[in-house]
């Protein structure tokens, strides 16, 4: 876990000092042993992050969403829109942080999904995913995961920085078919979840990211399942291991609301639940 956030961080830093790149370069290499065609690859997944001007509603409303979080407040409750607030800058402000999170966590892996071995975009042998962004891939064609990936961060990061899109004023409304653009950008993201739990479950767990993902995966999912964002069709492909985690979370707390009801035959120290 603390070679993961020293990538992150490291990562992080370089955004804000560019200047610097090749001293981060060395610097990985040296303390993390990472070859310098896998930096070039985390170099390419990451990128900056999108941000709401602070002071604004929507930055407040991000902040709100991430106190809320860190509060311990179960994920279920967390991603209910907030009493008097406006459900498209709720989503609004969802779909940048999920974007935020789940290019970074796709960063982690990106080393070890390539192009021979991931020569599609998909999902164990049922499902398989083509590209279409009405540009360079007018009709569905088959790529390797890899591209997927950068072809979808490249998608989304146009649209979330589009002021007609995602204005960062209030002043200007969010056009018509917001939602609809919502839908499908918290689609494609959804599949990159099915590409890394299925395909990449191993490295996940190697790096020790794994508890962290499927904490990003249940807020995603609840989210998206509460305000209907992401088909059932669409959700089939992680439906049993969606199941699984869910159940074992409650069984989780349970033991963890049991412990703290009975404390009169053993002593112990409680470990806050983390959903």
């Amino acid at each position: 876990m603390h070679r993961l956030n020293e990538v992150v961080g490291l990562v992080e830093f370089m955004f804000r000092n560019k200047h610097k790149v090749a001293w981060i370069n060395r610097s990985i290499r040296m303390h993390l042993y990472v070859s310098s065609s896998s930096f070039l690859t985390i170099l390419q997944t990451f990128r900056p992050k999108k941000r709401f001007p602070q002071g604004t509603l929507r930055y407040n409303l991000h902040k709100k969403a991430e106190a809320t979080l860190h509060s311990g407040v179960d994920l279920r409750t967390a991603v209910r829109l907030p009493v008097n607030e406006n459900l498209d800058d709720w989503i609004a402000v969802h779909t940048v942080d999920f974007f935020n999170r789940i290019n970074l966590m796709y960063g982690v892996i990106a080393e070890v999904c390539t192009k021979e071995s991931c020569p599609t975009m998909s999902g164990g042998s049922k499902y398989e995913y083509l590209w279409q962004d009405g540009a360079d891939y007018k009709k569905p064609t088959r790529i390797a995961a890899p591209d997927y990936m950068m072809l979808l961060m490249d998608w989304i990061e146009l649209r979330i920085n589009d002021e007609s899109i995602f204005p960062t004023s209030t002043n200007i409304p969010f056009p018509k078919d917001f939602r609809q653009i919502c839908k499908k950008i918290l689609t494609r993201l959804f599949r990159v979840f099915v590409h890394v739990y299925i395909h990449h479950f191993d490295r996940l767990i190697d790096i020790g990211a794994e508890p962290h993902v499927n904490t990003l995966y249940k807020h995603f999912y609840f989210f998206v399942t509460e305000h209907n964002m992401v088909s059932t069709k669409e959700l089939e492909a992680l439906k049993e291991m969606t199941e699984r985690l869910l159940e074992s979370s409650q069984n989780r707390r349970f033991r963890n609301l049991h412990s703290k009801l009975d404390l009169t035959s053993r002593s112990c120290v409680l470990m806050p639940f983390l959903p």
